[in-house]
Parts: structure tokens; sequence; C-alpha cells
């Protein structure tokens, strides 16, 4: 039978390393593991791409700003603290504890470094500068829990365009194979190569649409996932972090919001075009080109692509902007 001092050994050490955990992150899944463990085991992955929980096999996204983007595992961190017995120590006096902030060069002090270093900086008492500094973390937070509504809608509303543009697309395939077969019920030739000329054309169409979807799409979720990360970093370090923790956080969590907001990835929009085809009166038809030719016309006005599409003769297909 396991005993408590068994049990908590276990919580505290990384099953990747074995070893007591160092700066334990948490995966979406909420296991943990040491920093330096998950760097090594995702050296081949970038920002932006999936992984799987070492564990429980769980997809997941690396953030942004890469593996160290990832939340703290606070709770963790308490347990080993605790193993441990270490109080908030000095980084630079390990027999001391930090009880001050200095302003001017962004890190906990203790009264040692005070007096060594930092006397004449601007530095408060940790406790009061961690409760400004929360204010700030919060106010950022729910700046960034606005901009994720405003992604989530673009992401939306890309991709309700780019379905009712598919669906524009697939009537016109329809419409063009019908005119196709009156053709050439009413022609001796063949008309097939005409037909898929036509066809080609308007799949390239259909493609570079989808594609543009595609990459605002990608855009949206990446922003989503590294700010959906932030959200949930700043929440826990506000919930259960301990003033040094805020204090620490503080300040690289206030740029990394900037950096999300100034990044408005809802700029970047999608219009797909907008296809109609019109079938000409074949009994009429007297020109070479039974089917007609596709012509691709794009224009650029005030950030929107427009695009016009038309098969001359008597037999067109128009493809007009949004």
């Amino acid at each position: 039978m396991a005993t408590a001092a068994s049990i908590s050994t276990d919580r505290t050490t990384c099953p990747i390393c074995l070893e007591v955990f160092d700066n334990p992150k948490a995966l979406p899944c909420l296991h943990a593991f040491c920093l330096k463990c998950l760097q090594g085991q995702f050296h081949d992955k970038s920002s932006g791409n999936e992984a799987s929980c070492p564990i429980c096999r769980k997809d997941f996204r690396i953030p942004l700003d890469g593996i160290g983007g990832l939340q703290h595992h606070f709770y963790v961190q308490e347990m080993v603290d605790e193993r441990n017995m270490r109080p908030d120590s000095c980084d630079k006096h390990s027999d001391k504890q930090v009880e001050l902030y200095c302003h001017d060069c962004n890190e906990n002090i203790c009264i040692k470094c005070l007096t060594a270093v930092h006397r004449n900086h601007n530095y408060g008492e940790i406790r009061e500068v961690a409760d400004s500094f929360k204010q700030s973390i919060n106010d950022d937070d729910e700046r960034i829990v606005s901009a994720i509504s405003g992604v989530q809608e673009q992401s939306g509303q890309t991709k309700r365009s780019e379905e009712e543009f598919i669906s524009e697309v697939e009537d016109v395939k329809k419409i063009v194979l019908a005119t196709g077969d009156i053709v050439k019920r009413s022609f001796e030739r063949s008309v097939d190569d005409q037909i898929n000329d036509v066809l080609t054309e308007l799949q390239a169409v259909k493609s570079e649409s989808t594609h543009q979807a595609i990459n605002v799409q990608e855009a949206c979720q990446l922003a989503l996932v590294s700010m959906e990360s932030f959200h949930t970093y700043s929440r826990e370090l506000l919930d259960k972090g301990r003033p040094s923790d805020v204090t620490r956080a503080a300040r690289e969590l206030h740029e990394r919001a900037e950096k999300f907001l100034n990044n408005d990835v809802t700029a970047v929009k999608h219009h797909p075009p907008h296809v109609t085809f019109t079938p000409a009166d074949v009994t009429q038809m007297k020109c070479i080109t039974l089917i007609g030719k596709l012509a691709v016309t794009t224009n650029e006005q005030s950030g929107r692509s427009q695009c016009c599409i038309r098969i001359d003769s008597h037999l067109h297909l128009v493809v007009s902007g949004p």
C-alpha cells in the first residue's frame, strides 16, 4: 500500500526525467512536466504545431511563443515547495527571503540585495506591488477576453462565407455540366475539352478562395490558442499565485498582452467571390467555341477582393465580387 510520503513524491516528480519538477508547466489535459523536459520532448516542433501529451496522448497546439508559453502549474509548484520546505528565497542569496520588488531591475530582492545593489533604485514591498500588478494583469486579461470574442466571430464568419461560396461553385458546376450536355446533343462534335477547361478554371477560383479562407482560419486559431493560454495562465496566477509569482510574471504578461492586442488578426478578412452561371441559348449558337472561354479579373478595392469571371460569346459565366 502506497504511503502518504510516496504519493507526495510521485506528485512532485516529473514523469519524463523522474526528478523533482523544475519549473513545472501544465498541458491543456492538466498533466505536468518540467519546462526543460517538454522542450527536449518537442524540440522538433514549432509554434502552432500540434503535439501529444507524453502521458495521455491528448493533442494540443504549441503556443505562438513556444513551449515556454504554456501556463505554470501552480498546484504542482506548491507541492514541490512544501516537499523541499523551500521558502520564497532570494535568487542571489538563498539564505534570505525576498521582501521587496525593484521596479528599475524588474525583480524580487531581499534586504541584502537592497543594501548591496538596489539602495538608490525605485522599490516597494512585494505584497503592495503585487496588488497593483494584479490589477494590471486583470485589466490586460479582460482586454484579451474581449479580443478573443472578436477573433471567434471573425473565424466563424470566414467559415460561413466560404461554405456559401463553395455551395455557389457547386451550383455553377451543375449548370456548366447541364449546358455541356445540351451542346453535345445539339452538335455532332465533342465538347468535353471545352467543358473541362471551364470547370478547371472554376475549380482554380474555388481553390484560391479556399486557400485564402484556410489562411485566415489558421491565423485565427493560432491567435486563439495563444490568447486563451494567456487568459488561463492569468486567471491561475491571480487566483493561486503568490505575490512573488505575480511580481515575477507581471512585466512579461503585460508585454505579451500588448503584443496580442497590437497584432489584430481580425483585420485580415476573407471575402469569397459571388459565382453565377448564365447558360446560352445553344440553339442560336454559331461560334466555334461552343462552351465558352473563362476569363478571371480580380480588383482590389478598399481592401476587399472583387472577382469577375466571364465566358465569351453567347454562353457566359459571370462571377462577381461580394
